[in-house]
């Protein structure tokens, strides 16, 4: 007798499976896969791209800011505004006063004495008339400190400290500055070089000053500052010496 022989198709779908007869025992029966696996591997798409618009879709909060932060900034934009205003101001005043240095100057020199006492001891007397000039045309400059050294060969000889003074715009103030030295000890060089100088009628001196000023420049800016003024002076022998050669230069 003939045995019909039967395909079984695989089964797509999960649900009870009917018995099978005797004859197609030996035929494999289709195994569905699991059915959470299936909802996990079709849910896992959809999970990502709600994760994925929802990036989309949400905006960032925005933190309000402190009000110590907006103190801060507040008061570092008027700092700056007044920084500018002030330089400004300085520009502006500078263009129409255009400040200058005052000058020193020596108009003469008398020399009373120079002689050596054994041969190395220096006494020295002098006067000089100092000029100061003003040469701005507005403002007045006042002199709060005053010093006059005097110098031969390099060698500190006399100091004088002048009082307090003013000079107004294009004025110019003279001081009569008396310079003594006594018993004031030099090298053997030095002693020979000063008296070739009185022997041939041309004693050179250096006089130093040191002065503090302070410009005015109206009730409303004044500025001080230091001046450094060097003169090189040549005069003839004593005690009638006169002032025959200068060179003075100022500096701030």
């Amino acid at each position: 007798m003939p045995v019909s022989t039967r395909h079984s198709q695989p089964q797509l779908h999960s649900g009870p499976q009917p018995h099978s007869t005797g004859h197609d025992s030996h035929l494999p029966t289709p195994v569905p896969p699991p059915r959470q696996q299936q909802q996990h591997s079709g849910s896992r798409p959809h999970s990502q791209h709600h994760r994925h618009s929802s990036g989309l879709v949400r905006v960032p909060t925005r933190r309000k800011t402190r009000p110590f932060a907006w103190l801060v900034a507040g008061f570092c934009a008027l700092f700056w505004v007044m920084v500018i205003v002030a330089g400004l101001a300085i520009l502006i005043i500078y263009l129409v006063f255009r400040p200058r240095n005052p000058k020193f100057d020596i108009t003469s020199a008398t020399l009373n004495a120079a002689y050596l006492d054994m041969g190395y001891l220096l006494n020295a007397d002098i006067t000089i008339l100092a000029n100061f000039t003003n040469p701005n045309k507005k403002g007045r400059v006042d002199f709060h400190y005053a010093i006059l050294d005097l110098y031969h060969g390099g060698h500190l000889l006399a100091s004088s400290y002048m009082d307090p003074f003013s000079t107004m715009s294009h004025e110019s103030r003279f001081q009569d500055v008396h310079l003594v030295s006594s018993q004031v000890r030099l090298s053997l060089e030095q002693s020979q070089q000063l008296k070739k100088e009185v022997d041939n009628g041309r004693v050179k001196f250096e006089v130093k000053g040191l002065f503090r000023a302070r410009s005015n420049l109206g009730s409303f800016l004044q500025y001080s500052y230091w001046l450094y003024a060097q003169c090189t002076i040549v005069v003839t022998s004593p005690p009638t010496g006169v002032l025959i050669g200068r060179k003075c230069t100022t500096k701030r």
